[in-house]
């Protein structure tokens, strides 16, 4: 049995606004719109579509901001909140000897530096990493490459993510999946309670 973590609100809760509303100077007036720019371009990046030198050169003349790019990088990764109950799960899933795989979208400021960030992470057995192999979630590219790389049976693969259309994705190609939401944790675990019952 496989298992595939999202980290975006599954395993880490996250804010960039707040984090980086604070590097724009008070007197711009326009920081909603800075901010809204920068999440746009968030994609190029996690998709390896921009370096992370070039994206955070961009990012300091963007916000408008004198911080640093060691400034920037320190706010653009302090944005995270760990989720204890899913950290519990992880480590009851890796104790019981299931397969454990990551499945983000994620970008090289945050990869692999959140590994030593927050501990746990080593139990994961591989990672599917949006940046390092060209495509995002929910596209079709990202699953086949996950498929196809760590040879997962879908009828055997339970996929755990917070947003709709990745869900949608990950049933298309016949994952059992669950949409997760951190104040209804419970429904995660009746989920895969109905998951494991299936696969007796």
């Amino acid at each position: 049995m496989t298992i595939l973590f999202d980290i975006g609100n599954v395993l880490l809760r996250f804010d960039y606004k707040e984090a980086l509303h604070a590097l724009i100077p008070a007197d711009l007036g326009d920081a909603a719109a800075r901010l809204q720019l920068l999440d746009e371009k968030r994609e190029d990046l996690e998709s390896g579509r921009i370096a992370a030198d070039d994206f955070i050169q961009w990012a300091l003349q963007t916000l408008g901001t004198q911080a640093s790019a060691e400034q920037f990088i320190a706010a653009w990764r302090s944005i995270f909140t760990p989720i204890p109950e899913t950290w519990a799960l992880v480590e009851k899933l890796h104790q019981l000897g299931h397969r454990l795989i990551l499945f983000s979208n994620i970008n090289a400021i945050h990869h692999p530096w959140i590994f030593d960030a927050y501990p746990g992470f080593e139990k994961f057995h591989g990672a599917v990493m949006s940046y390092e192999i060209g495509v995002m979630k929910p596209h079709d590219g990202f699953y086949q490459w996950a498929v196809r790389e760590y040879e997962l049976v879908p009828e055997e693969t339970f996929y755990i993510d917070d947003l709709p259309a990745n869900i949608e994705t990950g049933r298309k190609w016949g994952f059992f999946c669950h949409q997760y939401d951190f104040l209804r944790h419970d429904a995660l675990l009746e989920d895969f309670a109905k998951y494991r019952a299936s696969m007796r």
